[in-house]
């Protein structure tokens, strides 16, 4: 909307609507709001003039779709005509006033104050009276809009002002309920993750609309509080005074955004800091393991396609999910998260797949579960597999055998206790919605980012 001043007489706001096109209906709006030349004629209003919003009823504003929904931004009515002005309640013309008062002192010229004192007296209270409720009026009116309001959320369509249900300023001294709603440890860690995202979450360009009815960090809030607890986008839109569809628009939004965002961030770490931030007997016993990899699976609703049904249904679940390998550092930090893949997906061919050949130094060594029979991709780059031993068609092992498959397995329980704790986050638990399928290599690489903001769960000792 433009951003001139309203043309209607005594008041100051900025922006509004500017006059219609046609001309009958323009003559309307040039009526009503009494503004009047120089010549004592009707004021021509210009191309940039406008009427602010203050002075229309709530009903000349379209409030539902042509679905029947609630508009997010409010347009007028064809037939809409300004209405609302301090002189349709009760507030008195100027013109009305000088005109009274001149025929009040023409009245006392002929008749002298000694004659009638009285009543000309009571005339001139009555006309006093009636000039000081105007100017209290429309100081009130004034101070009404332009006095800013404390409330972060703003409904900038019909100028009203509400607190959302559930807002990140709520928990600003509340870990336990920052924990519960985001995952995130305090308020600090809120504020700390959505740093490190850059000035750019201030800039987004959004799927749908510009969201402008919550602040950048209740739209991260809600993301994560979705994450968490994996609320409905009805119960979203309740909780956060926004519609279902500005719910889907901040989340689709987010998502990609923080997807894109941290993926150009380098999580491979060099060698040396791999080693150096290794726990001691780790470092002792397995000096040159690289990385723990393991695959998981999250579940999704069956889709209706076979074919998807097929390449997304898992024997070891028993049910349709997508499969992710994801790696850590011996030192819990999440190094690796492949895109995601049908349950149907074996490790090998995920692992062939992820080039984690190409991303080892020579020497170095990778330790992984007995599904991870990929010595044969990773030999010829001269990287070496840490797994348990396979029994095959031996009656026993030999004690070396036991003791080494020991030392592996109290070792790459790490990877498993890292993935546990992305699973906090209820979203991958609860089976994802064929719109949340479709972004699962997005939303699983977050989950397992946010989880790096998070207290390292390795003990120091292990």
């Amino acid at each position: 909307m433009p951003s001139t001043c309203c043309s209607v007489p005594q008041c100051s706001n900025r922006g509004g609507h500017v006059f219609p096109k046609d001309e009958k209906l323009k003559k309307k709006w040039i009526k009503a709001i009494r503004r009047n030349s120089d010549k004592n004629k009707y004021w021509k209003p210009s191309k940039s003039s406008i009427v602010c919003k203050s002075h229309f009823k709530p009903t000349d504003f379209i409030s539902e779709t042509s679905h029947g929904t609630e508009t997010l931004v409010k347009r007028l009515k064809k037939e809409a005509v300004p209405s609302v002005f301090p002189w349709t309640n009760t507030f008195a013309s100027p013109t009305s006033l000088q005109r009274a008062t001149r025929k009040t002192r023409r009245e006392e010229n002929k008749s002298g104050f000694d004659t009638d004192s009285d009543t000309s007296m009571k005339k001139i209270i009555s006309l006093n009276g009636m000039k000081k409720k105007n100017e209290d009026s429309e100081s009130n009116l004034q101070k009404n809009q332009t006095a800013p309001s404390k409330n972060p959320v703003t409904d900038s369509d019909s100028q009203t002002q509400t607190w959302p249900a559930l807002c990140v300023e709520k928990f600003e001294d509340d870990p336990a309920g920052m924990k519960f709603y985001t995952g995130l440890q305090s308020h600090y860690d809120f504020t700390f993750v959505l740093a490190s995202l850059g000035e750019a979450a201030y800039k987004l360009n959004y799927l749908y609309f510009r969201s402008e009815q919550l602040s950048v960090e209740n739209q991260f809030f809600l993301l994560l509080l979705n994450y968490a607890n994996t609320k409905t986008n009805f119960e979203l839109s309740r909780l956060f005074n926004i519609s279902e569809t500005a719910v889907i628009n901040i989340w689709i939004t987010w998502i990609n955004f923080m997807y894109h965002q941290w993926k150009e961030i380098n999580i491979w770490p060099e060698r040396d800091l791999v080693r150096f931030f290794s726990p001691y007997n780790f470092r002792r016993q397995f000096p040159t393991t690289r990385i723990i990899i393991d695959g998981t699976e999250c579940p999704i609703r069956k889709p209706r396609s076979p074919i998807a049904q097929q390449s997304t249904f898992s024997t070891y679940k028993n049910r349709n999910t997508i499969k992710i390998l994801v790696g850590a550092t011996p030192g819990g930090l999440v190094s690796y998260v492949s895109p995601s893949y049908g349950g149907s997906t074996s490790d090998r061919q995920i692992c062939e797949r992820s080039r984690l050949m190409t991303k080892c130094d020579h020497e170095d060594s990778i330790m992984a579960d007995k599904g991870f029979n990929v010595q044969d991709l990773f030999a010829p780059y001269d990287v070496s597999i840490n797994i348990p031993t396979f029994f095959r068609k031996k009656n026993r092992m030999t004690c070396k055998s036991v003791m080494k498959d020991r030392k592996i397995s109290s070792k790459r329980v790490h990877i498993e206790r890292i993935i546990g704790l992305a699973k906090t986050f209820k979203i991958l638990k609860e089976p994802l919605n064929i719109a949340e399928t479709k972004l699962a290599t997005e939303i699983t690489f977050v989950c397992f980012m946010l989880c790096n903001f998070k207290n390292c769960i390795i003990p120091a000792n292990s």
